[in-house]
C-alpha cells in the first residue's frame, strides 16, 4: 500500500488505563490477590489510534486528559509516534479492570472507575481545540462515553462542525450518544449486536440496514465469530475470517473501526474496507495486548478473509 498524506483524527473522549488482573478465582467478602497485573492504554478511541498508527495511518488522538493516569496514557500513545491532542480535567482519568479467573463464573468480571467529571464550560473548552485543529484532518472517529456530567448533545456538536466543513465521522457508541449522531446525519457507524437491537430492535443485518439506510451512508454491523455485515454506496457485504484460538477479543470491535477508516481514506472499493476491517479487527485476538494489533497479522490475513455480496428486501 503506497503511503499518503490523509490523515484521521481519532477522538476518544474518556480514555482508560485497561487493567487485566489475573485472581485464581474470585472470593467474596474476602480478600483476594492478584498473582499478575498488565495495564495497557485504554478507551475505544485511543484503540482506534494505535491500530492505524500500527497501519502507518498519520492519526492524531484528541481526547480529555486527567491526572497521572491520563499523562500515563499520553506517554504510552506518543511514544509510538501519536500526537495528542485535547483539554486537561480535573481528578484522574479512569481504570478499568478485567479479571481472568479459573473460575467459570467470575473470569472476565469486570470493575470501572468512574473517571473525571466534564462540565458544559469543559465541552466548550473542548470544542475550541477541535474547531482549530479539524481543518487540519481528512477524516473523524469518534468513539466511545463521554466523562461524567457532558452534556447529551456532545456528539451531535462534533459531528455538525465536521460536516460544515464537509470532513466526514464515523462514530462507534452507543444510548443517546448514537441517537443524537444519527440526528446530525452522520456519515458512518459501527454497531454491534447490542447495539442494533436497542437502536433498531432487531440484530437481522436485513432490518437493521433498512432501518439505517436512509440515515447514514456507512453502515459496519458486526456480530461476533459470524462476522462483518458491511453496507455503504448502496451495496452490501458480508466478510469473515476464522482465526481460531482468541487471546483476547477487548478493542477488536476498534481495531475494525481503524480498518473501515483505512479503507475510506483510501477510497478503497467495498470489498476492500471489509477485507481490511475484518483483517484489523482478528488482528487483535490473536495477542494478550489489549486493544492492539500487529501490522504484520492484519496483513497475514487479508487474504483469508472471505467476502460475499448480499442482498436485502427494501
Amino acid at each position: 500500500m503506497k503511503k499518503m498524506n490523509k490523515r484521521v483524527l481519532a477522538i476518544c473522549p474518556n480514555p482508560s488505563i485497561d487493567v487485566f488482573a489475573t485472581v485464581p478465582q474470585i472470593n467474596l467478602g474476602k480478600a483476594n490477590r492478584i498473582q499478575k497485573l498488565k495495564e495497557y492504554p485504554g478507551g475505544k478511541g485511543v484503540h482506534v489510534a494505535l491500530a492505524l498508527a500500527e497501519l502507518s495511518v498519520p492519526v492524531s488522538l484528541m481526547a480529555s486528559w486527567a491526572g497521572n493516569a491520563g499523562a500515563w496514557i499520553k506517554r504510552n500513545c506518543e511514544s509510538v509516534g501519536i500526537p495528542t491532542l485535547g483539554i486537561d480535567l480535573k481528578g484522574n482519568n479512569r481504570k478499568c479492570y478485567t479479571f481472568l479467573s479459573q473460575d467459570t463464573a467470575s473470569n472476565d468480571t469486570e470493575l470501572l472507575e468512574p473517571g473525571p467529571e466534564m462540565s458544559e464550560n469543559d465541552l466548550d473548552n473542548f470544542i475550541a481545540v477541535y474547531k482549530s485543529i479539524i481543518s487540519e484532518y481528512d477524516l473523524v472517529t469518534l468513539s466511545g462515553s463521554w466523562p461524567i456530567g457532558a452534556p447529551r448533545y456532545s456528539n451531535k456538536e462534533l459531528i455538525l462542525i465536521a460536516k460544515s466543513l464537509n470532513k466526514k465521522v464515523i462514530i462507534d457508541c452507543s444510548g443517546h450518544n448514537l441517537t443524537q449522531a444519527l440526528e446530525a446525519k452522520v456519515f458512518g457507524i459501527h454497531l454491534n449486536a447490542d447495539e442494533a437491537i436497542s437502536l433498531c430492535h432487531s440484530n437481522d443485518p436485513d432490518k437493521v440496514f433498512e432501518h439505517l439506510q436512509d440515515k447514514v451512508d456507512l453502515i459496519a454491523f458486526t456480530k461476533g465469530k459470524d462476522g462483518l455485515y458491511l453496507s455503504y454506496r448502496g451495496r452490501q457485504v458480508h466478510a469473515k475470517v476464522d482465526i481460531g484460538d482468541v487471546k483476547s477479543a477487548v478493542g477488536s470491535g476498534d481495531c475494525l473501526t481503524a480498518g473501515i477508516s483505512l479503507g475510506i481514506i483510501h477510497d478503497f472499493p467495498l470489498e476492500e474496507i471489509a477485507k481490511w476491517s475484518v483483517a484489523c479487527g482478528a488482528a487483535n485476538c490473536l495477542r494478550e495486548e489489549l486493544g492492539m494489533l500487529h501490522g504484520a497479522d492484519v496483513k497475514s490475513l487479508l487474504n483469508h478473509v472471505e467476502v460475499n455480496s448480499i442482498c436485502y428486501e427494501k
